[in-house]
């Protein structure tokens, strides 16, 4: 079963990435977005709102059973019914009940990704009822009988020439593609549906406690004239979406337009206390409140705060691989990142597993969150969830277990592989053609060689002649730099040589973990962990640098995470933590030697910011000062911070084909940038981008900041 649900999913990331169109339409939306989304929220301070909206919905979390009832209380004094739906299939069965006991032959929806959810359509349709979607985006996917691909915008995936020929079937006539047009046809279509209908079903995006109001926050006025037309009002609303007091939800609407579409303001902000008199007589309000896994989802320590979201869908409008096979294919109902998580909790880690792995790590939902939920870290807490269910593959297993965890076998077979590779290296430090079964890894980008000599060899050679040195560091290499540059390595020797500092390689250090952790095995994580913290701290260093930011994250963060219930190792994995610094921080922030650099013309280069560098450690403004301090002259590519496509493993035995296609986007905008050099700050980003320039015959360099300041030295 798990091998059919694996190919079935590589089945449709192949089929989306046949589809250039569908790509190119989510990139144009996502760089408008950003664009959008900045000017909205000029002006204000974006990581203030959200720790506002972290710490209310934390709140609600810890105090959900007395919020709960004080909702339901308020809400049924206004004169709302309110039913607590602990399943899909307890809404499903109340509201088709309903409809049934009411004599109810059609439904008009409003958007609800809830009754999504719970496939409410279908239950009304068993039931006998017609649900007809309203709001436009809905509607269209209904027509197609599809999925949303977007939480806010559910049919992006969507051309207005496909648009034009379903609403031709509603019609019976030919339908130009012309969006005005297609808007009027919709509204045309759907405007009786108001009428007639005796239901209105909607979502809610807040449901307050202090008064029981519910409030809708919308773009199109369908949600209010399906709110307010119909006798029967059922309003499905998570129980996530309880917030206090009236402040506390004008936070929400405060941010919500924002983050979601870039919108300074939404048009239209419905509140609704209470049944409302309609016509000649009462109208009826139904609120059902619906867990569906919500609680279990506020019992887990690692996954709990992804119940702070609301619901922007600004964690899919920014990610790369959203971008490159849509929401299809990088969800279940939910989509994105947020998407993962919940769709674990509502529908089973089974339907999880794969879109688990999906994401390439890049954190940029991360940055982008209102409501500051670490949405990595819990997909990586979910990927360790699954590799304990269904295993992680044997042939990672053994890598991971057996040889990773035993330094000097891993150390060994490295050096091993340095001299097995020569007949395809044929002597040059870069693969270019791979034979057979892995030719496709080299179709694309040339792979760099194990080298001859690792960095824990190389560096005991150099003379460090540095008369009373100012700080005492030792370099966690990580694998790249140790076995495949080495050169590099020596680079920051010398640099930091030169700026006063002497530098040690604590040869025990291992590899920092993280491609064990993101495969989903925890264990050999935690053990790695051990090593390096022993390792690292034996010596009592000034400061541990580093040259890659995933290695600074390991031991900055994960080591933290994942040591913390340890009562040995917990204290010492947070010395290391405050000890280690990337080195373009080290030598800008704490060594300040900018002044120090010589300016020497160097000509055009561009920066790539590193996913882990820029969105987990808060570097960014240091390489590209040191760069410019140095005599470079500085042009700022087209979406310097999207990721590169790397991924570690991503790339080569998890997603290759979606890493391509990230890979060749980064690769367009370097060029494009007319800059002779691309600086960045991480090994993994240098393989992928120096191997797809120089497979792509460009004469753009591609090379780690640290090399560059140790020539302008030499």
């Amino acid at each position: 079963m798990t091998k059919q649900r694996t190919q079935e999913y590589k089945q449709r990331i192949d089929q989306a990435l046949t589809s250039p169109k569908l790509q190119e339409a989510l990139h144009i939306f996502g760089d408008a977005y950003l664009v959008s989304r900045a000017t909205a929220f000029a002006g204000l301070d974006f990581e203030e709102l959200r720790r506002d909206i972290a710490a209310m919905k934390d709140e609600v979390r810890e105090r959900r059973e007395e919020l709960l009832t004080r909702f339901t209380d308020n809400a049924g004094a206004a004169g709302a019914t309110i039913y607590l739906a602990k399943t899909a299939g307890d809404a499903n069965n109340y509201i088709a009940d309903l409809a049934k006991k009411r004599g109810v032959k059609t439904v008009a929806k409003s958007k609800s990704m809830a009754s999504e959810e719970i496939h409410l359509n279908h239950a009304l349709a068993q039931a006998g009822v017609k649900a007809v979607e309203t709001d436009l985006g809905e509607w269209i996917i209904q027509l197609a009988d599809q999925r949303p691909s977007h939480m806010v915008m559910p049919a992006i995936h969507m051309f207005k020439e496909e648009v034009a020929d379903l609403f031709g079937k509603v019609t019976g006539r030919e339908e130009p593609a012309e969006i005005a047009h297609l808007v009027r046809v919709a509204r045309e279509q759907l405007r009786q549906t108001y009428l007639d209908a005796d239901m209105g079903i909607t979502g809610a995006n807040i449901a307050v406690a202090e008064n029981g109001s519910i409030a809708l926050v919308t773009n199109e006025g369908n949600a209010r004239l399906v709110a307010t037309l119909p006798k029967i009002h059922v309003a499905l609303v998570g129980i996530e979406k309880l917030v206090p007091t009236l402040e506390d939800a004008a936070k929400v609407v405060r941010v919500l337009p924002k983050n979601a579409t870039g919108q300074p303001i939404t048009s239209y902000v419905t509140w609704i206390t209470g049944a409302v008199p309609c016509g000649d007589g009462q109208k009826e309000l139904h609120i059902v409140l619906l867990d569906n896994g919500r609680s279990a989802l506020a019992e887990s320590p690692r996954c709990r705060d992804a119940l702070r979201c609301i619901r922007c869908g600004a964690c899919a409008n920014v990610c790369p691989v959203y971008q490159t096979v849509g929401g299809h294919v990088f969800g279940h109902v939910y989509i994105g990142a947020i998407g993962i998580i919940l769709t674990a909790f509502f529908h089973g880690l089974d339907k999880a597993a794969e879109i688990v792995r999906a994401c390439i790590g890049c954190r940029a939902c991360v940055a982008i969150c209102p409501s500051n939920i670490d949405l990595e870290g819990i997909i990586l807490h979910l990927r360790s969830v699954i590799g304990d269910e269904e295993g992680i593959g044997t042939a990672k297993s053994l890598v991971f277990k057996k040889v990773m965890r035993n330094r000097r076998l891993f150390h060994s077979l490295i050096r091993a592989a340095s001299l097995l590779q020569k007949p395809v290296s044929k002597g040059e430090r870069s693969i270019r053609h791979l034979p057979a079964y892995f030719s496709s890894l080299t179709e694309w980008r040339t792979l760099p060689t194990i080298a001859e000599k690792p960095l824990r060899d190389l560096l005991p050679q150099i003379e460090q002649k540095v008369d009373k040195p100012r700080h005492r560091v030792a370099f966690f290499g990580g694998c790249a730099n140790d076995f495949i540059y080495p050169e590099m390595g020596t680079a920051l020797v010398r640099v930091l040589n030169r700026l006063g500092v002497e530098v040690y390689y604590p040869q025990e250090q291992n590899c920092c973990g993280i491609p064990a952790l993101y495969s989903g095995d925890r264990e050999t994580m935690v053990e790695l962990a051990e090593q390096n913290v022993k390792a690292m701290l034996a010596e009592n260093p000034d400061y541990v640098v580093t040259t890659c930011p995933t290695c600074t994250l390991a031991l900055k963060r994960d080591f933290v995470e994942h040591l913390r219930d340890n009562p040995v190792w917990a204290q010492k994995a947070e010395l290391l933590a405050e000890k280690t610094i990337d080195i373009s921080a080290f030598i800008h922030n704490v060594l300040e030697a900018t002044e120090q650099l010589p300016a020497a013309a160097g000509g055009k280069a561009t920066y790539h910011d590193s996913c882990h560098l820029r969105r987990g450690a808060g570097v960014w403004r240091e390489p590209r000062s040191l760069l410019e301090k140095s005599g470079f002259e500085l042009i700022e590519m087209a979406h310097a911070d999207r990721c590169c496509g790397f991924g570690g493993s991503y790339s080569f035995t998890s997603h290759p084909s979606i890493s391509r296609e990230i890979t060749k986007d980064k690769v367009n905008d370097i060029i494009s940038s007319g800059a002779q050099v691309v600086a960045m700050d991480c090994p993994g980003c240098l393989i992928m981008l120096r191997g797809a320039l120089e497979k792509k015959g460009s004469t753009v360099r591609a090379a780690h900041t640290i090399e560059l300041l140790a020539e302008r030295f030499e």
